[in-house]
């Protein structure tokens, strides 16, 4: 097996292995890996295989949480449907931005969700609200524009959509959690059609990458009843990677702009 082909495969590893030790996140590690690991020379390119990887890893998800009953499908249905155009409006602005500026605005956003990652999670209590004028208009808004921030960066953006459905919808975090799949699934896949139509996929390196994550997943998620107990240092662990990424992804990006 070549050097680049084991780059491939174990990068798709780690990220499956965090989405399936953390149930999510691990999925904005696709990118930066597959510039700094693999080796893939141009941003665009990283973006949309990254995003047909994380599409068939949220797929894969949905299925496991489908079949446990908490997926609320008509919500799930319309989201998706919504967010899919966002997402194609979001992927096309990205296509046309200038491809060392998108990864420095990823890297910011990689500051965000490390952020977010260690703020403490409260259970919240949720009511389930009518289905009204009010809530579908939110419920579009929030689809729309989750859509558009997932396409535009090529990422799952289920730190989005999760708390965006409990928002417009009211249900509880379980069900947003696997209804999230779904919008998770259409939206990459969509964003890295829209990449594949410029030739901008590299097909051959999202299959092995999708191979590692499968095999990294089911590693994940052996591990994480027994470390369940550490969910929160897990966390805390996970968003320190984070924000290394982030930092070479500014230290990459300011050391191409002196270069130039």
């Amino acid at each position: 097996m070549s050097t680049s082909v084991l780059a491939a495969v174990g990068s798709g590893g780690i990220v499956g292995f965090m989405l399936g030790l953390l149930g999510g996140g691990g999925s904005i590690l696709a990118t930066p890996l597959l510039l700094y690991v693999v080796g893939v020379t141009q941003p665009h390119i990283a973006i949309g295989t990254g995003a047909l990887a994380v599409s068939v890893n949220a797929f894969a998800n949905f299925a496991s949480h489908a079949m446990k009953g908490h997926v609320w499908w008509r919500c799930a249905a319309v989201f998706s449907s919504l967010g899919v155009l966002g997402a194609l409006a979001g992927s096309s602005f990205g296509k046309a931005m200038d491809g060392g500026r998108l990864i420095f605005l990823f890297g910011i956003l990689m500051v965000i969700v490390g952020a977010l990652m260690l703020k403490p999670r409260k259970p919240t209590s949720v009511k389930s609200r009518p289905v009204d004028l009010r809530m579908c208009l939110v419920t579009a808004a929030v689809a729309l524009a989750a859509g558009a921030a997932s396409g535009f960066f090529g990422i799952g953006g289920g730190f989005l959509i999760v708390p965006g459905l409990m928002l417009a919808t009211g249900m509880p975090m379980i069900n947003a959690i696997g209804t999230s799949l779904l919008s998770v699934g259409a939206f990459g896949l969509a964003t890295a059609l829209n990449y594949a139509a410029s030739g901008l996929v590299d097909w051959w390196l999202a299959m092995e990458f999708i191979g590692g994550g499968v095999a990294g997943g089911l590693f994940g998620m052996m591990l994480a009843t027994r470390l369940s107990a550490y969910k929160n240092i897990l966390n805390r662990l996970f968003a320190a990677l984070i924000f290394v990424v982030a930092g070479y992804i500014f230290y990459r990006s300011w050391g191409s702009t002196t270069a130039d």
